[in-house]
């Protein structure tokens, strides 16, 4: 696939070429509108390449204030057809957590040795501790998400027995 980053959303030359590749293309919406989204995401469409779309805030670090991650659910209903993501930049990993459980299927973090580094992405970047926990958490919203469908469990069959009443 091709990534474009946000800096690159209003370039629709560049978009446009990299759509015309017709390999998946993740484009992040970091410090963009909601009508230059639109636009990038109509390039894509004209081309019928695969999109995946990113929320993003474009801040180093960003405050939780900022994450917005409700956008993904005005992803979902505006571009149903597009797999949902998320490029974090916050310090802590909940909100990265949150986006999985609000249908991002796809998480980018900066990646760091030494978030105490020079430079503007250290602080916002994810130590290997800390990318280990966010990879753990992602794998448990996934099992706990389930499948969607209400049925009684076979592990609530012994408190059904035991627990349930009739009139």
């Amino acid at each position: 696939c091709h990534k474009l980053p946000s800096a690159c959303l209003t370039d629709h030359l560049l978009v446009d070429y990299a759509a015309q590749k017709g390999k998946p293309l993740i484009l992040s919406t970091g410090m963009s509108t909601r009508h230059e989204v639109e636009e990038a995401v109509e390039i894509v469409r004209r081309h019928r390449t695969p999109l995946i779309l990113l929320q993003c805030c474009s801040t180093y670090p960003a405050a939780p204030c900022d994450l917005n991650l409700r956008v993904l659910k005005a992803y979902r209903c505006q571009y149903p057809w597009a797999v949902l993501g998320y490029s974090g930049h916050e310090v802590s990993l909940a909100p990265s957590l949150a986006a999985v459980a609000l249908g991002a299927c796809l998480v980018e973090r900066h990646f760091t040795l030494d978030r105490m580094a020079k430079g503007p992405d250290h602080r916002a970047s994810l130590e290997p501790h800390d990318f280990k926990r966010l990879v753990e958490g992602i794998r448990e919203i996934e099992v706990a998400l389930g499948d969607g469908i209400k049925r009684c469990l076979p592990s609530e069959e012994p408190a059904r027995r035991k627990l349930a009443k009739s009139v």
